[in-house]
């Protein structure tokens, strides 16, 4: 395995593990789903990018820059669809205890 994809695959999952903390320690749930969704985009694309050094073949390499484009548009969109439809639900934006 290349070596460069390795590296990219061990930052990738720094990044989940952060996000796994970060979602766990966050007492809000807009900052919960914007953190995941966040750290999701991130480490899906490492994951992509990685597998591009790895992939062989032009054709495997195209196809996973239209993946990464997918992720890219459609990871924030899915976002803003869950914390619009978690507004509207009525959860409040702020905890009963937190200020600001």
């Amino acid at each position: 395995m290349n070596v460069v994809a390795i590296i990219i695959l061990i930052l990738s999952w720094f990044f989940i593990i952060f996000g796994m903390v970060a979602i766990f320690s966050l007492k809000n749930m807009y900052a919960r789903i914007l953190s995941s969704t966040t750290i999701d985009t991130v480490a899906s694309f490492l994951v992509l990018f990685a597998l591009m050094f790895v992939s062989g073949s032009f054709i495997f390499i195209v196809r996973f820059i239209i993946l990464i484009i997918f992720l890219l548009i459609t990871n924030p969109i899915s976002s803003h669809v869950n914390i619009r439809s978690a507004y509207l639900s009525g959860i409040p934006i702020k905890e009963e205890g937190e200020s600001k």
